[in-house]
């Protein structure tokens, strides 16, 4: 691969959708391959916007969805639970809508922390299960018909139903399984046994201090799914175990204060986790043009879970490279 065309189509990806008075839409991701052929961070970055896009009324969403790739949509919704399908050629995605503060039933959703039984074993919220509930009649009926690979994300909220409808779907009749699931700012889903039960290949972000991921409590006996990829307090990814996360948060919280915003809630933003991305991808760009031009020391890509650091599919004409 030209790793320099590479980061100059990026440059020129970047585009603004605008509806009206709405704050627009930046986005940067520009798919014109499969999905399964892109890095785990362009992969990353490509959920996070299409998690974001997600918020967006089906006009507006579908204008940004083509712009990237994705021109065929479908909007689903039933009492406030709403969700998206985006396809193209290559490949099928699922993005769960996420909280939206003016939403009565996604404020419910988010505050009720006792559990349920899930459909398959262990237990989960009972209120990011019933707004899967609601919209699962619909998806699996269109993924019954999929026959493409399947992806799965979701911010907020969304991630946690992203979390359960993709589960549903690995352990149901459907014929296809979930590639991947990428959630950011998640909060935690089920009990333990649900957990170890639900093997998905899932990243989980979670930004400093977004008091979302927190919630419910763990004394609770709630517990998180997936890899936790770790973004800190200057939105650089660390492994999710560095044993500087206590203090990295402390001085986050306070850097906040002193700004005049409380931090916690502020790292919620789905914008900040497309921005720390979005940076680690330009350098993960920068740096395979240095391999590639042979100009300085290689530095090592962002960490991530030592399980999925290996580049995915690339070409026989493309070098695989593996970031500690």
């Amino acid at each position: 691969m030209d790793t320099g065309n590479g980061m100059e189509r990026t440059r020129q990806a970047t585009q603004t959708i605008a509806d009206g008075q709405e704050k627009p839409l930046i986005l940067r991701s520009m798919v014109d391959q499969p999905v399964d052929e892109m890095t785990l961070l362009e992969q990353s970055l490509l959920m996070a916007e299409l998690s974001m896009i997600s918020y967006n009324d089906p006009s507006e969403a579908a204008r940004a969805a083509a712009s990237i790739g994705f021109p065929d949509i479908a909007f689903y919704e039933r009492d406030g639970s709403q969700a998206y399908r985006f396809r193209n050629q290559h490949d099928c995605v699922i993005a769960c809508r996420g909280t939206e503060p003016n939403e009565w039933n996604d404020i419910q959703a988010d505050a009720r922390a006792s559990s349920v039984l899930s459909e398959t074993v262990g237990r989960v919220h009972r209120g990011f299960k019933r707004e899967v509930d609601d919209l699962w009649p619909m998806l699996e009926t269109a993924l019954m018909c999929n026959r493409q690979p399947l992806w799965f994300c979701g911010h907020s909220l969304g991630g946690a139903m992203a979390t359960i409808c993709a589960g549903r779907c690995l352990l149901s009749h459907i014929d296809c399984d979930p590639k991947r699931l990428f959630s950011f700012g998640s909060p935690r889903v089920g009990n333990p046994r649900y957990t170890q039960y639900t093997k998905l290949d899932h990243f989980r972000y979670v930004n400093n201090n977004d008091v979302v991921t927190r919630v419910p409590p763990a004394w609770f006996g709630y517990r998180h799914c997936g890899a936790e990829v770790y973004l800190d307090r200057r939105g650089k990814i660390r492994k999710a175990e560095f044993g500087g996360k206590t203090r990295d948060r402390w001085i986050g919280f306070w850097n906040g204060l002193i700004n005049g915003k409380i931090d916690s809630f502020a790292d919620h933003s789905i914008h900040q986790y497309i921005k720390a991305i979005d940076q680690a991808l330009v350098e993960e760009r920068q740096n395979q043009v240095s391999c590639t031009t042979g100009g300085g020391t290689v530095k090592s890509g962002p960490p991530m879970p030592k399980h999925q650091m290996q580049k995915i599919n690339r070409s026989d004409s493309e070098s695989t490279r593996v970031t500690e």
